[in-house]
């Protein structure tokens, strides 16, 4: 028997690249055309954060909420874990994040919104290209537009899409609402890039970038700006 030093990430994954993204082009071509309304929410979502933060965040905790739980239950529950098992025990914390949302919505203070500069620009720099750079990254690979990663069908955008709103966000839920984006940012660039996928790096960049707009603001709020 090898040792378990021997063993490199490769030797764990459950499935190849052309499995994952065969999973990825059955699940749209399912829901088709589901991402046009998707993405006309996710629209909506940077629209009601960029010219009503503060009289819109019942309506942003719903949407999230919504795009939440259905990704956790049609992709998670019903297609990925069909070739990954983790999945499984994935898509409830997916469902306890759209929870988490439904509450941020409907408490006062729950959530805020309108900040600006360095962290509120990478915020939606986030929204961006998780709503129009993720969906392009399947073509410009060469893999065609029948694989591309839509915000609110699949896991990734959805998660990095909420990392870009949470940047733009204030309030005392905004702690309990990053974990979970973050680890499934790690988890799917860790499963990515043992696929040996650059798209991984899109992740990495993603959690780097959110990493660099809290320590800003952390340095910030001691009064001593990096």
């Amino acid at each position: 028997m090898s040792e378990w030093w021997t063993y490199r990430l490769e030797d764990f994954l459950l499935f190849s690249p052309r499995v994952y993204w065969r999973t990825i082009e059955l699940h749209n071509a399912a829901l088709w055309p589901l991402h046009v309304f998707t993405l006309i929410a996710g629209i909506i979502i940077l629209l009601l954060v960029a010219r009503r933060p503060r009289s819109s965040v019942r309506w942003l905790g719903l949407l999230l909420a919504i795009a939440w739980i259905f990704v956790g239950w049609s992709f998670l529950w019903t297609r990925y874990a069909t070739i990954n098992w983790a999945a499984a025990y994935v898509a409830p914390a997916f469902v306890v994040e759209g929870v988490l949302f439904l509450v941020a919505g409907s408490l006062l203070n729950g959530l805020t919104f309108g900040r600006r500069g360095f962290v509120g620009w990478t915020g939606y720099f986030l929204l961006g290209f998780a709503l129009a750079g993720q969906p392009s990254l399947a073509p410009l690979q060469g893999r065609g537009w029948a694989s591309s990663e839509v915000f609110g069908i699949a896991p990734d955008p959805t998660a990095i899409a909420t990392l870009g709103l949470l940047l733009l966000a204030r309030g005392r839920l905004v702690p309990l609402l990053l974990p979970i984006p973050v680890l499934w940012c790690l988890l799917s660039g860790i499963t990515l890039r043992t696929m040996g996928e650059p798209q991984a790096w899109a992740h990495f960049s993603a959690l780097a970038l959110a990493a660099a707009a809290c320590i800003w603001t952390i340095a910030r709020q001691r009064g001593s700006p990096p």
